[in-house]
């Protein structure tokens, strides 16, 4: 036991040792408090009696803090400090604090919690503020595309087309006419066949061209490719449905949704969204075994009211308009003939989707692009072009895979039955190829 026990309680001693030690950090009151226990120590030291009553002895300036508090008085004893309290678990220590705390605690747990609620809250209205304006932009581009379909008085009706979803993403056949002004769809053939792969696993865009003098089987008669269109068209306008069935039958491949492009429709939308035009590097086989840096290239479609014959494009990167680009895409007349058109349709194609990946040019050109889609025979529906879109954007930048079928040189010059000339493939081979791509 201490020393001091026959002087101070031993809970007195207790306290007064704590208050010694932390001296330096005491507020008022435990000061007080302090120098209320040596004075009560001292006297006790004097006179001797521990249980000796104090209450005369102690200064006006104590009694009015410490009385109530620390003079219990019972028939026995008069305790001058309270009980300590009982040794607590952790977890009622945490719940019920004990009296006296250190004045350093209280503005350490009390102080962050404002500024954590003030910088919550900032957080929180800046995000609001982001999804406003994202809101905004999106319904501004929302009213600018329907604007753009609403300015179309015609809109032409898309042909019966029985799509089948595919295991990988969705595969959408383009379809484009080398028909003329004044012809009607019956006496046209498709300059253009491609299946275009979006969404799928990869997050890659896988674009296929199909050859249109490619040899296929319809309905147990040979014809081009190209002549499905045709044949479909006569029977009844199901010329889209007719090349779905015969890339079904031949390649194996699905289809899911298909868009029917005008030429001279995409000329106009590049110029809308690319007023600066697009990035091409231009590149031609030789010409009679010539290479060349620079062709005379048809300017067949007459974009133009009294515009040239040919338009001349130099080999090279460079800038290109909605008219160049077309004549540059359609041009055959090259040593690669239909592989070296198809080649540049691909190119033209990819470089649109990838230079397009700027919002800002979306939001520029959502009228034309209304236009467009008003124009268009397609059995996309515009809920796909909104959720799906801006992934496909995105798909694009990652790269975009492109297979032509058949490959340069990979077939075998055969004759339709019109005794047109016509390329004999492998089925087998291409549609094991398809496999892999992931478009079946």
């Amino acid at each position: 036991m201490n020393k001091n026990n026959n002087i101070l309680t031993h809970h007195e001693q207790l306290r007064l040792d704590y208050l010694q030690k932390n001296i330096h950090y005491l507020n008022d009151k435990e000061s007080r408090e302090l120098d209320y226990l040596l004075y009560k120590k001292e006297l006790r030291e004097r006179h001797g009696s521990p249980r000796q009553s104090l209450r005369s002895f102690i200064p006006t300036a104590y009694e009015d803090d410490f009385e109530e508090d620390y003079f219990e008085e019972d028939d026995e004893q008069e305790e001058l400090l309270p009980r300590y309290p009982e040794r607590r678990s952790r977890k009622t220590r945490q719940a019920k604090p004990q009296r006296f705390q250190s004045p350093r605690i209280e503005p350490k747990a009390k102080v962050p919690k404002p500024k954590k609620a003030r910088k919550k809250g900032g957080f929180k209205r800046f995000i609001s503020f982001v999804l406003l304006a994202i809101a905004l932009v999106i319904v501004a581009m929302g009213y600018s595309f329907f604007k753009g379909m609403n300015s179309v008085s015609e809109k032409p009706v898309a042909e019966v087309f029985n799509g089948v979803d595919t295991s990988n993403g969705t595969n959408i056949l383009i379809l484009g006419t080398d028909g003329r002004v004044g012809e009607s769809s019956g006496e046209t053939r498709t300059d253009t066949i491609m299946v275009l792969n979006v969404n799928n696993t990869d997050n890659k865009v896988k674009l296929v061209s199909f050859m249109r003098d490619t040899l296929v089987d319809i309905e147990g008669y040979e014809y081009k490719l190209n002549t499905a269109y045709t044949l479909g068209e006569q029977d009844n306008q199901q010329g889209a449905e007719e090349v779905r069935k015969a890339l079904k039958n031949n390649f194996d491949i699905d289809v899911k949704y298909y868009a029917m492009v005008d030429f001279a429709t995409f000329a106009t939308t590049i110029d809308t969204l690319f007023p600066e035009g697009v990035t091409i590097d231009a590149q031609f086989s030789t010409i009679n075994g010539e290479v060349v840096s620079s062709v005379e290239v048809p300017n067949d479609l007459q974009l133009e009211e009294n515009a040239p014959a040919y338009q001349t494009i130099q080999v090279g990167v460079q800038q290109m308009d909605g008219k160049t680009l077309l004549n540059y895409a359609r041009y055959r007349s090259d040593d690669e003939g239909d592989f070296g058109r198809t080649r540049r349709q691909q190119e033209v194609l990819s470089a649109v989707m990838t230079q397009a990946k700027n919002p800002m040019k979306l939001f520029s050109g959502s009228e034309a692009i209304g236009k467009v889609v008003a124009m268009t025979p397609t059995t996309v529906p515009q809920s796909f072009m909104w959720l799906q879109g801006p992934g496909l954007l995105l798909d694009a930048a990652n790269g975009i895979e492109r297979v032509t079928i058949p490959e340069n040189g990979d077939w075998i010059d055969d004759y339709d039955m019109y005794g047109g000339m016509a390329l004999r493939v492998d089925f087998e081979k291409y549609q094991q190829r398809l496999a892999e791509l992931g478009l079946r």
